[in-house]
């Protein structure tokens, strides 16, 4: 945690562009020393902790970071055994004030992500949860109205979604309570609670709370562990990490997670897992600045789609095809600074057939408002308000707070061009 902490203060500080010696100055320390904190020559004490935040703005995150080293990622609750139910009944009893920032938030991803993989381990043999077919009819039940969940969080985003999926891992804890159920039966249900888990955490943090997020993606890797199921902790991570990398200075932090994910799934996982887990590195990568190594992590995500289906594919990811990808490429490539390779890549989505205004409303406004930005870049300034409106009409009844976030950011970069009169009447009339 010490390493991960310093790796923390260090890319923040980088990210905020302030140089070295301005940086010192105002920190109240000779810049040697700074230098020789973030190496790792001294200790981070609590007067550095606390300069970092001072001056980068961070409200108290790296202090509370450095409080919290050694500590679990969920407080007091112990991670051996993980007992997952009992935490994640807590948390659906007592998470509705979030009292972590951004910061926080990631730095205990990287715990609760570390202490996953030792529990499932490379020595744990891995179950596979009992087809549905031949279980519980009620258990099949519950599985369908989470496949239903995650399209309504597709399509409408995460307002609504995130108390309908509170109430569905309600229900799946009080069913593993019950003692009802064991064996594979038993597995397969913690396997739906660490999916319920992961639908509440990515709907909170759609809606801009990422310590609540943080707390349940950390249920959901703790029924990840208790179900034996690499794929469901995997997947849940391959979402923390796009909590992370939203964060200023956390990118490599959401490398690590993606990496912990691919290590613990590549047991079992099918291409298709490959694929999504290598582009979500891919989009990280390009966050830290790693041209060369997200290409190559994006060579491997179109090469193991192009193995085709497999039937142990999870249905989990249905939105997982070349359209996705080249999004993704085209998102990766704008953020290293190539807009007309970003073009290109959401080009190819489309030509794909990505179905985005149909079925991925919320995350296609997302993609149009970056290739918008593209196309700003590139001093098309008609092609910029042209997409911003596609963007903008696909948002509609849209409840996201990530995506009108996006658009928004959108807005604020065409304000300086108000002068030209199509981006005039898209500022003043969305």
């Amino acid at each position: 945690m010490p390493d991960q902490l310093r790796n923390d203060m260090r890319q923040a500080r980088r990210a905020s562009g302030v140089a070295w010696a301005r940086f010192a100055r105002e920190a109240g320390f000779g810049e040697s020393y700074l230098r020789n904190v973030e190496n790792g020559n001294r200790s981070v004490t609590s007067g550095v902790a606390a300069a970092y935040d001072r001056v980068l703005r961070t409200g108290g995150a790296f202090a509370k970071a450095l409080e919290e080293t050694g500590s679990t990622a969920a407080g007091s609750v112990p991670w051996d055994p993980p007992e997952s139910p009992t935490v994640l009944a807590g948390l659906l009893n007592g998470s509705s004030v979030d009292r972590r920032s951004v910061f926080s938030a990631g730095a205990a991803l990287s715990v609760s992500a570390s202490k996953w993989s030792e529990i499932l381990g490379p020595t744990r043999p891995t179950t596979t949860p009992a087809p549905l077919a031949d279980g519980p009819a009620l258990l099949a039940h519950v599985d369908d109205r989470l496949d239903h969940l995650r399209h309504l969080d597709d399509e409408l985003g995460s307002g609504d979604v995130h108390q309908l999926a509170r109430s569905e891992l309600s229900l799946i804890v009080k069913l593993i309570k019950s003692r009802r159920y064991n064996g594979r039966t038993l597995d397969h249900l913690h396997s739906m609670a660490s999916e319920a888990a992961r639908q509440v955490a990515w709907s909170a943090f759609d809606q801009g709370r990422p310590g609540i997020a943080q707390h349940f993606f950390d249920g959901s890797l703790r029924a990840s562990a208790d179900a034996g199921d690499p794929i469901s902790g995997a997947y849940a991570l391959s979402f923390a990490a796009i909590q992370c990398y939203s964060t200023p200075g956390h990118a490599h932090r959401a490398v690590s997670l993606l990496e912990t994910a691919r290590t613990q799934a590549k047991r079992k996982a099918t291409p298709r897992m490959h694929a999504m887990l290598a582009a979500r590195t891919a989009r990280a990568l390009s966050k830290a600045g790693t041209k060369k190594e997200c290409a190559h992590q994006l060579h491997i995500a179109r090469q193991a789609l192009d193995k085709g289906p497999h039937d142990d594919d999870p249905k989990i990811l249905y939105w997982v095809d070349m359209g996705e990808i080249e999004m993704i490429a085209g998102s990766a490539a704008l953020h290293l600074g190539d807009p007309a390779e970003a073009l290109r890549r959401f080009e190819a989505a489309m030509t794909a057939a990505y179905p985005g205004d149909e079925e991925y409303p919320r995350s296609h406004a997302i993609y149009l408002a970056r290739a918008a930005e593209a196309h700003l870049a590139l001093h098309d300034l008609d092609a910029a308000v042209a997409t911003a409106r596609h963007a903008a009409r696909c948002l509609g009844s849209v409840d996201s707070t990530r995506s009108a976030s996006e658009l928004k950011g959108l807005r604020e970069k065409l304000t300086p061009h108000i002068q030209h009169t199509a981006v005039r009447d898209f500022l003043q009339t969305g």
